[in-house]
Formats: C-alpha cells, sequence, structure tokens
C-alpha cells in the first residue's frame, strides 16, 4: 500500500536524544514479577502515600499475595477478568497487582459510571468478581440485579477508601494531607448495602492461603481497558503484559524517573495514562506515587510541596486549575523536574507561565487506549508546544490519506497510524471491528488512530481533527453514540443527537440536540433533561447544553446528519 513517489522518512531520529536508546530491550517477564522485584530491592520504601499514611513495596506485595489467594479461593484461574471499580487509593494498587498474580485479567471501570452503564461491563468481559468502594458498591448491585442469574457476579469485594490512609490505623489526617471535607466525608463513607457475595476488605487481606505458582506469560492477557468507537457500547482493548511492558519500561527512562522519583498521581487509575503511571510505571522504577483520591488543586499544591515531588503526568485543565488558585504562589514547585500530560492541548500562554515562573517546560505527548497511552511524545529537552510529540522507542508512525491509505506529504493532513511494540491486540469479541482498526504497510501492522494530524518537517506530530466522532471535555473521551443510547432511555426523549461545543474551560463540551416525545412537548425544559443525565450516567459525559428541535436532519437512507448538525455549531 506504501506509495512509491513518496518513500517514508523518519527525520525525528535526527532529533532524538542522544541520552536515549531507540529501540528497547523490553523484559519478557509479567507485570506482577515487577512488584517482586521492586518489594526485594526496597522492602521499607513507600510505594506509595495517600492521605499522609505511607504503604512500602513490602506490605503492598504481601496485601497482593494475600488478595491473589483470596481470588482463587472465589474461583478465579488464569485468563478470568475481575472488575476493578474504585478511585485513586492504595487498594488499586494491591488489587492490580493480586489480579495480575492470580494470572487473571485487570478490567479498570470508570468509578463514574452509573448502574444503566455498569452491566456492559459486567457482561461484555463475563467477569464474575467486582473489586469496589462501599460507596459505589450500590451502583454494582444495581447494575447486577438487573441481569438475568447465570450472568451475574459471584463476589463482591468492597473496601472502604479511609482503610488505607491513617484513620484505618485509628490516627488522625495531617490538615496538610487532608482534601476538602466533602472529599473526606466522601472517604469515610461505608454506605454499603447488604449482600451476601460481599466480602469486606480486611477479611480478604486476612486469607492465608497462598496463590498457586504463576504461570502468566508475557504474552497472555493482563489489561482490558474499554474504550469507545462511533457507533455501538464501549469495547474492551486487549492488552498483554508484553504490550504494557513497553511503555512501563519506556515512560521511566524518557521522563528521567527514578527510585529517587516521587510523583503525584491524580490522573484516574481507570484511565490507560493514569494506570500506565500511577499503578505500573512506579512500581517498576522503585519511585513513589503520592496518590489524590479526586483532583482537588489546593490539596495538589500542598502535596508537591511537602512532599518535593519530581514528576508529575496531569491534564492541562489540572494546571489551569492550579494557577486559578488564590494561593497558588504559596505552593513551592521548585521540585518538579518532569511535567508530562496529554489528552487536550496546553494552551500557549499557560506553557509560557509555566516556563517563566517555575522554569518548567510541559511535555505533552500522544497516545490512546489502544497504545498503552504514549506512542509519541516530547523530550523534555526539546519539546514543542502544542505538539504531540515524535514516536517513541520502537514506534513507526506515519500520516496517510484516510480514504486511499496512501502516504501523504510531510506538513499536509492526514489520519495518524501507528506501529509499535505497545499497540493492542484487539478488541475484545469484536473481530470485525479489529481487523477495521488495522491496515498493512510495508509488511506491517499499522493501528489507524482515527485522529487527523500532520507532520513537520523535523519529525514531530501535531494533531488537527478528529477523523472519529468524539468530543474531548478536558481530556475525557465522550463518545457521543454512547451518550446517545443512554439519551434514548430518558421518558422524555423522543430522538437524540449529540455534538461537541465551545467551552471557555473544557476546550469542548456535550451538546444533546433532542426531539421530545409529543407528550413531552412544552411540558420539559432542558434542565430536565440535563438532570436525569446526571442520575443515569457518569458526569463527564451530561450534556451541558440541550436544545429542543422539532425534528433531526436525516439523510436518504435515514441516518441522523451529526456531522451536518456539527457544521453548523459554532467551531469548537
Amino acid at each position: 500500500m506504501t506509495d512509491t513517489a513518496t518513500p517514508y522518512r523518519a527525520p525525528h531520529l535526527a532529533h532524538w536524544p542522544a541520552r536515549l536508546p531507540r529501540e528497547l530491550a523490553i523484559p519478557q517477564t509479567t507485570l506482577g514479577y515487577n512488584l517482586e522485584v521492586s518489594a526485594r530491592r526496597w522492602p521499607d520504601k513507600p510505594a506509595c502515600v495517600f492521605l499522609g499514611r505511607a504503604m512500602s513495596f513490602g506490605e503492598l506485595h504481601r496485601q497482593a499475595e494475600a488478595l491473589a489467594g483470596w481470588l482463587q479461593a472465589q474461583g478465579v484461574r488464569k485468563g478470568d477478568r475481575v472488575l476493578v471499580f474504585l478511585q485513586n487509593c492504595p487498594q488499586y494498587l494491591v488489587a492490580a497487582y493480586a489480579i495480575f498474580r492470580a494470572d487473571a485479567v485487570v478490567v479498570p471501570v470508570n468509578p463514574m459510571n452509573k448502574a444503566d452503564e455498569f452491566g456492559h461491563y459486567i457482561t461484555d468481559p463475563q467477569a464474575r468478581v467486582a473489586i469496589t468502594s462501599a460507596d459505589l458498591s450500590g451502583i454494582v448491585l444495581e447494575a447486577d440485579g438487573r441481569l438475568p442469574a447465570d450472568r451475574r457476579l459471584r463476589q463482591l469485594l468492597v473496601t472502604r477508601m479511609c482503610e488505607a490512609g491513617p484513620e484505618g490505623e485509628g490516627r488522625a489526617v495531617a490538615p496538610e494531607e487532608a482534601p476538602s471535607e466533602a472529599i473526606m466525608a466522601w472517604l469515610r463513607s461505608d454506605d454499603c448495602p447488604a449482600d451476601a457475595r460481599i466480602t469486606r476488605w480486611p477479611e480478604a487481606l486476612a486469607c492465608t492461603t497462598p496463590p498457586t505458582p504463576s504461570t502468566a506469560g508475557p504474552d497472555d492477557l493482563a489489561l482490558l481497558p474499554y474504550t469507545s468507537g462511533t457507533t455501538g457500547l464501549p469495547k474492551g482493548c486487549m492488552h498483554t503484559h508484553r504490550t504494557l511492558m513497553a511503555n512501563v519500561a519506556g515512560g521511566g527512562q524518557w521522563g528521567f524517573a527514578g527510585p529517587e522519583s516521587i510523583s503525584l498521581s491524580v490522573v484516574p487509575m481507570f484511565h490507560i495514562t493514569g494506570f500506565m503511571y500511577g499503578v505500573l510505571s512506579t512500581v517498576c522504577t522503585g519511585a513513589t506515587a503520592v496518590i489524590l483520591p479526586r483532583w482537588d488543586r489546593e490539596l495538589a499544591g500542598r502535596l508537591i510541596s511537602r512532599h518535593r515531588v519530581t514528576h508529575w503526568t496531569c491534564i492541562p485543565t489540572m494546571i489551569i486549575d492550579l494557577f486559578g488558585s488564590p494561593n497558588y504562589q504559596t505552593f513551592d514547585l521548585s521540585s518538579l523536574r518532569y511535567l508530562s500530560g496529554g489528552g487536550a492541548a496546553m494552551p500557549h500562554a499557560v506553557a509560557e507561565r509555566l516556563q517563566k515562573e517555575f522554569g518548567i517546560t510541559f511535555a505533552e505527548g500522544y497516545g490512546l487506549t489502544e497504545t498503552a497511552a504514549p506512542s509519541h511524545a516530547n523530550p523534555p529537552e526539546r519539546a514543542k508546544l502544542q505538539c504531540l510529540g515524535m514516536p517513541i522507542f520502537g514506534v513507526d508512525s506515519r500520516i496517510v490519506d484516510p480514504d486511499t491509505l496512501k502516504p501523504v506529504p510531510i506538513g499536509e493532513t492526514g489520519e495518524i497510524v501507528t506501529h509499535g511494540p505497545m499497540v493492542f491486540k484487539g478488541y475484545w469479541g469484536h473481530a470485525e471491528a479489529t481487523a477495521a482498526a488495522f491496515i498493512e504497510i510495508d509488511g506491517k501492522r499499522f493501528f489507524r488512530t482515527g485522529d487527523l494530524g500532520r507532520m513537520d518537517e523535523e519529525g514531530y506530530f501535531f494533531i488537527t481533527d478528529r477523523l472519529k466522532r468524539m468530543i474531548n471535555a478536558s481530556g475525557f473521551k465522550v463518545w457521543p453514540s454512547e451518550v446517545e443510547l443512554l439519551l434514548f432511555r430518558c421518558p422524555q426523549v423522543q430522538e437524540a443527537c449529540v455534538i461537541a461545543a465551545k467551552d471557555a474551560y473544557r476546550g469542548e463540551t456535550v451538546k444533546a440536540v433532542v426531539v421530545l416525545r409529543e407528550q413531552a412537548r412544552g411540558q420539559t425544559t432542558p434542565e430536565d433533561i440535563i438532570a436525569w443525565a446526571r442520575e443515569h450516567m457518569a458526569a463527564y459525559k451530561v450534556p451541558r447544553v440541550v436544545q429542543f428541535v422539532d425534528a433531526l436532519p436525516k439523510s436518504g437512507s435515514g441516518k441522523v446528519m451529526w456531522r451536518w448538525l456539527q457544521e453548523r455549531e459554532p467551531q469548537v
């Protein structure tokens, strides 16, 4: 398929950092083995800090071993999928490494999901065990109760968020480590319904049955994070220990990380970026993760100052919000050595302010769930603003015409396609979608990202548009088709089409163009639809704007012309 008139060039290699190898010697071991190694190397060193309480690598390993034994006692076998439905907390690390140790597969689920959404994550991966917190357990049980008996969960492991903080040891949280009172009240929550299938966290950790010897290898399935496409429900992306290990091994080298590093872990761990940098990478390098359960700009500023945080992977809206704090000038950010992120472009003015006031260069990166987070990154010593960066270790990324699939000249826009060791194996249970997601160029399998971009003369990539129908709200990816499917359940809605709208803070936000049912017309307001959506879908998916119309524009085949509506929306 390669156009011989336009031979492939890799100009970024001329600007490749001299300190880095171009290819990685990726370990031929499992992710669980990384914890075993770190626990032996640094048994007493903090693996993470949460609300002022440290958990050592040795203790993390001990708890993961105990929980792995408990999982196997519940019938979890090699390759089984286990749901993890938690906010950021040390229990997330314990759960993930216990699942790896049991040779099973982690299925991270967004804790913002409601019962209407959660059932899909039980049935699609055929999960039988879920790990969650008390405040979320009601959502799990409500979703589970709607399923046929033969598709329901067998066991539900429930923790209280504060069990991993100092209150779990009977000590108070120090003021400088404490989030807002509202978040503290939520952390203390024990609002858990009664159900015979529930096991409490301390009971599971008390399991004395050791797990059986691991037989997993690098090519066994390890992680099944879900992502949506342009149609239908979310699909699971199959990642093996090997595909994840590529970015685990490379991330530390790219970002100057090591056992002396201290990372601020605030990107949600259910998200591929949060999982890579908050669960996997720090354990591999022996770094300490300072964990925030939710974004809290005041707490983030205090924790960076108190713990001398060196590494922070974030989304630009967090930086913008931190600068919006009336206390930001009191925060000591001088310890930060590597500030990176993606999900949304960093505004030029904010990047300049970071450099001027704190001497920090924000190094943007680019990747997808399908590529285990980064496939491109800016080298911090030669970063370009509002740029995706260059292809990282072992990555061959090109710009092709989305229709002909032939390469386009440097500087011209086309679809970004990527080949590399971190690319996923396919969509769980969706052979046709998997086949459509890949093309072959020069005998290599390339993933079609669905993103439109261009490459400059130096081999740096820039995103220009989205081929896929996706809304990017402060780094959260919202898939219109999924929101539409949920809105169709609203008793007042006859039809709905979801598009992106301009938003001063989020960049883009969700707009629903709605046709009301006859009996609801004149009786329903846009606020009524928004209120219903808040009860039935994750907060970031909720339409912020609702427009009522008499009918949606449709093509001759009867398909809703969403693109026509999007084009008539003010430029986003």
